[in-house]
């Protein structure tokens, strides 16, 4: 373990944050705190990649894999935001925080530069993992990632597509939204779930790399995601979105209830 290149990272994603921090005072755009979260992840991956000594096939992998999700996460949120797209989570956070809004957005946004370092750390011990590649868990790894980026992209070309027909006043269940009321989230997730297949080995340090999907599967699940979107949705569409409750799964993608699809 490089414990001075770890630190080095934390302290560059706490700048960055910092500086998403003031983008989003300076602009009243909430989106472009998620952008460069997005690519100070992907920068941070980067460099735990870069000063990596583990096998080279798998480096260069894990470099492929990071670098493909920041640049598609990124570009998605930001062009979203260039269209003067409020984030619903944020706009709802900073309203209740009222007058503390400034320093509370500041401490919550070190916050995620805590929860992008766990993120790193799992991209630096798959680079680390020094074990002949490729292994079975390597090509599991590399298809979970892959059907997970895949997935997300998909998802949301789906909710795109879904907002530009005339009549927005519904909820969207076109494609993967008929199975799950998050796809997106699911698949962020899923990808998170690849770095342990990649990083795992007899070291007691690898199995750090199991805290990025847990990471992102609490922060999805029950804190920042669907909670507080849901929430929004219940404000927004009523009882359209109750019904779709009903019938659609919140996470995981599965048979619908009581309804086919519209």
């Amino acid at each position: 373990m490089d414990w001075a290149l770890l630190l080095i990272i934390a302290i560059c994603l706490s700048l960055a944050m910092a500086g998403a921090w003031a983008v989003q005072r300076r602009t009243g755009l909430s989106g472009w705190i998620d952008t460069i979260w997005s690519l100070a992840v992907g920068l941070g991956g980067i460099a735990a990649v870069l000063f990596a000594n583990g096998d080279f096939g798998r480096r260069i992998v894990s470099l492929t894999l990071v670098v493909a999700w920041a640049v598609r996460l990124a570009s998605h949120i930001g062009s979203r935001t260039l269209g003067r797209s409020e984030d619903p989570r944020y706009a709802k956070l900073i309203e209740e925080w009222g007058d503390n809004a400034a320093w509370r957005l500041f401490l919550f946004l070190q916050i995620q530069a805590l929860a992008a370092f766990i993120l790193v750390l799992a991209v630096y011990l798959a680079a680390t993992n020094d074990t002949p590649f490729p292994g079975l868990l390597d090509g599991l790894a590399v298809l979970v990632a892959v059907a997970a980026l895949a997935g997300e992209a998909i998802a949301d070309l789906q909710l795109a597509r879904f907002r530009r027909l005339p009549d927005r006043t519904g909820v969207c269940e076109i494609g993967l939204w008929g199975r799950s009321r998050h796809p997106n989230y699911f698949f962020e997730w899923l990808f998170w779930c690849a770095w342990p297949l990649l990083a795992l080995t007899p070291s007691p340090w690898t199995w750090a790399s199991l805290l990025s999907p847990a990471l992102m599967y609490w922060l999805l699940v029950h804190v920042s995601g669907i909670p507080p979107l849901e929430e929004h949705m219940l404000r927004s569409r009523g009882d359209k979105f109750r019904a779709v409750q009903k019938r659609v799964n919140a996470f995981f993608p599965g048979p619908r209830r009581n309804g086919e699809l519209p």
